[in-house]
């Protein structure tokens, strides 16, 4: 029996093998297509470089708003029928919006795929918002942040401690939007956003599946090329500055359970070819969570039962500056400062002592399959190459991520965990869990059509 290292490395092979062609139309659109023939579907993809981070403060919450709204309806298609279209045609389709961008996204057989461009150029230039419908929308929105974030103890202690870990930069507030903004938004709010950043210029569409390239292309030239590119707002960088001491906070919501939630402000990935940090700290993650022999789950949950959960995580592929996180929940009996020495020391021990190779390669073989079984899928082979040209990484830092997590030694791990999991660049918050009240029957959320 082959081991799972070298079947992923036949997987890789293979994918590799699939031919990837990346063009520009003629009024800026960008239009990459992944072939891949293994089944007669395909995924399409249209990317915004517009999400939560473009925002100004008054309107947060807009990018995903506006989300919402692209399926309310055009002059040619009335509320609602686009997505009638498409499951008229066997597909599926939804939306997503993120700090970094907005994507609108349909799977389907490979001969519908033109049906799918007909469409996403309709609305990509002639979309409709009127006030009577996003007067019912922006309800459904208000309802949604309600049963996302205001009714979830852990989501208000992350979207708190995010408002404290960054002091001036845009990640510092939610995707959703802070209720009251939603709650004075008008229909103007959203049309204003859709004719900054809904250009043919501002956007990427990405095809994966058994098609042919030329004809893709060929097709968004029909379909998107006479649409008229727009002259961009500037983007200013938006640094943020540098942390020089440690914050914490306390959050006081009704829960059944403490939580400890810890970032450090860390590198993301830039200069795919030279940045050496950002892989490190993808393995380092890895050695701390991802499975019963990570650090956090064999020491602080299975051995020493001070915590009921405990992970890490990070994400190196972003357009703004980067976290670290690890969070936690105490066992009962056990105290969040227990808990939160606790994780100190394990972070401590590898700043001191390092890993071993056998835990790197263990935590390295886990990346690498994780990576393996994702690129198995059309939409997830979409989806990578969607977020990374949309932060302004070119595919090929996609397809070399592999062998650069392969190339990170014991050392820069080691080194990585140092240099950046400091005290200084560290926020913390505790949920101190209130008694909680009797939950109130909530109608279902009417028109939601989104996964964000």
């Amino acid at each position: 029996m082959r081991s799972l290292w070298a079947i992923g490395l036949a997987l890789l092979a293979s994918s590799a093998q699939a031919a990837l062609t990346d063009v520009t139309l003629d009024n800026g659109m960008r239009v990459i297509v992944y072939e891949d023939h293994r089944a007669p579907v395909m995924v399409s993809q249209v990317w915004y470089r517009a999400g939560a981070m473009d925002e100004f403060n008054g309107t947060t919450g807009v990018a995903h708003v506006l989300e919402h709204m692209m399926f309310k309806g055009t002059q040619k298609v009335p509320a609602g029928e686009f997505s009638k279209r498409i499951a008229a045609a066997g597909g599926r389709e939804n939306a997503f919006t993120s700090r970094d961008y907005t994507a609108y996204f349909q799977q389907m057989q490979k001969d519908r795929l033109e049906l799918s461009m007909q469409l996403e150029a309709d609305r990509m230039a002639n979309l409709v918002i009127s006030d009577e419908l996003f007067a019912k929308e922006i309800q459904v929105v208000m309802e949604e942040r309600r049963l996302r974030t205001d009714d979830q103890p852990q989501s208000v202690v992350y979207e708190r401690l995010m408002a404290t870990a960054y002091q001036t930069h845009p990640y510092r507030r939610p995707i959703i939007g802070w209720m009251d903004d939603l709650e004075n938004m008008t229909a103007q709010d959203a049309r204003d956003w859709y004719a900054r950043w809904y250009a043919p210029d501002n956007a990427t569409l990405v095809v994966a599946g058994d098609v042919n390239a030329d004809e893709v292309v060929a097709m968004a030239k029909r379909h998107f090329g006479a649409l008229p590119a727009r002259t961009l707002p500037p983007r200013k960088p938006q640094e943020e500055p540098a942390q020089i001491g440690t914050k914490r906070i306390v959050v006081k919501v009704p829960a059944q359970l403490p939580y400890l939630l810890m970032v450090w402000h860390a590198p993301t990935l830039k200069d795919w070819e030279k940045d050496t940090d950002p892989y490190a700290l993808q393995i380092l993650a890895g050695v701390l969570s991802g499975n019963d022999s990570a650090r956090l789950q064999k020491s602080l949950v299975k051995t020493r039962q001070i915590a009921v959960n405990a992970s890490a995580g990070y994400d190196a592929v972003t357009r703004g500056p980067g976290l670290f996180m690890v969070d936690a929940t105490p066992a009962p009996g056990k105290s969040v400062a227990l808990l939160e020495k606790s994780i100190r020391n394990e972070i401590a021990r590898i700043q001191q002592d390092g890993i071993s190779e056998a835990e790197l390669a263990r935590v390295k073989a886990q990346v690498i399959a994780a990576d393996v079984y994702q690129r198995d899928s059309l939409f997830y082979q979409a989806m990578q190459l969607g977020e990374y040209v949309s932060v302004g990484l070119p595919p090929e830092a996609l397809a070399r991520r592999v062998d650069r997590l392969r190339a990170v030694t014991a050392e820069a791990v080691q080194a990585a965990a140092k240099q950046w999991l400091q005290d200084d660049r560290l926020s913390v918050a505790e949920l101190d869990p209130q008694p909680l009240k009797p939950q109130k029957q909530r109608a279902a959320m009417p028109g939601v059509h989104h996964a964000n």
